[in-house]
């Protein structure tokens, strides 16, 4: 496995937790974990946005794992 394609795994997986988060966030009626939650969702985006950067990069300057 490349490692454009473990980054493109890592990245499919933070994307269904930033699902889960979202809708725990939205079910949840404690304010307390319902703010957890969102702080957890914002931290993952943030992560997710790194990544994506990263992954352009890496296809970049290695086109061949580009579309891997």
């Amino acid at each position: 496995m490349t490692v454009a394609s473990q980054v493109k795994q890592t990245l499919a997986s933070l994307k269904g937790a930033r699902g889960t988060l979202r809708v725990y966030s939205t079910q949840t009626r404690d304010d307390e974990t319902r703010s957890e939650f969102i702080d957890a969702l914002e931290e993952t985006n943030l992560i997710i946005e790194d990544l994506e950067k990263r992954l352009q990069t890496l296809e970049l300057k290695e086109p061949q794992y580009k579309g891997n």
